[in-house]
């Protein structure tokens, strides 16, 4: 017999969590149509009565982001230009009524390639806050997502919160995506870029791309290279100069791996000059 539970709050949740396998159901936007034409086969725990996984607060060194936190949340948000990226994704999450519905744990525990969340978080050095009935622990988003449709979530816990350093959000940032229409679309490629610039000269940078890899990922050897240049056409001829060894592209219905890797050099370009502040943000599309 197939189980459905609403739990009351989070203590509620984690001990039914611990009691056996549930499938988690927060928005629902990637659960039903995961399904298809199947019937329900797992037990169902529906946490969309727990008021205190949604919000946006700062804790400590850390800026909060509940796990029910729609994407809608985000962009009405008063948060630091570091999060404009974000916000940026957020825009790009299926429809406005799409937006209004889905979380964004639930974008990075669905785990695919092209989660639009997934870049903009990794250049904010987000980590990941997974409860259970006995522990609490933090994980960094790159070792949370393994692979397409994997995460390191253990039986019996739930992700409760997104936690963004608050050393991590000086700067300012911006999200650029590729897709085969403007809207509702999954992407090609896409980047986000945070950029810190003092006195003229990039001092920080965090980039990172998805749809080009398994997961998405920090393009460390870029970020370096990034690090004393003077704002201006500099930028995106070190961006043109590197070959992204990060990245590892496939072949799709959406594209050929050799035109992601010449697409994702384009939009880093893109993102990281709109973060710096040296040009207005282009908006792509194929």
């Amino acid at each position: 017999m197939i189980r459905y539970a609403k739990p009351k709050n989070v203590d509620e949740a984690l001990a039914l969590l611990g009691e056996g396998p549930w499938r988690i159901l927060a928005g629902g936007t990637d659960f039903y149509p995961a399904l298809g034409n199947r019937p329900l086969s797992e037990n169902v725990l529906d946490i969309n009565g727990l008021s205190e996984l949604r919000g946006i607060a700062e804790v400590g060194s850390h800026i909060v982001i509940g796990a029910r936190t729609t994407w809608t949340d985000i962009i009405r948000h008063d948060l630091p230009a570091a999060f404009d990226g974000l916000k940026l994704a957020a825009r790009e999450v299926g429809s406005a009524q799409i937006q209004n519905r889905a979380s964004i744990a639930g974008n990075l525990c669905n785990a695919s390639p092209a989660a639009d969340g997934v870049p903009p978080l990794l250049t904010l050095g987000a980590e990941v806050e997974l409860r259970s009935a006995s522990a609490t622990r933090h994980l960094p988003v790159e070792d949370f997502i393994l692979g397409n449709r994997r995460t390191a979530l253990q039986p019996g816990e739930m992700v409760t919160a997104i936690r963004i350093p608050k050393s991590a959000t000086a700067g300012t940032s911006a999200f650029v995506k590729l897709g085969a229409r403007r809207y509702l679309v999954i992407s090609i490629a896409m980047a986000a870029a945070r950029i810190v610039v003092e006195d003229g000269t990039v001092t920080e940078a965090a980039v990172a791309v998805g749809s080009c890899s398994l997961v998405a990922k920090r393009l460390a050897g870029l970020e370096a290279a990034l690090r004393g240049l003077p704002i201006g056409p500099a930028l995106a001829e070190t961006v043109a100069a590197t070959s992204l060894p990060e990245l590892a592209p496939i072949d799709d219905v959406r594209g050929t791996a050799e035109y992601r890797r010449e697409a994702a050099c384009e939009i880093v370009a893109r993102a990281v000059l709109a973060a710096a502040g040296y040009q207005p943000l282009t908006k792509v599309a194929a």
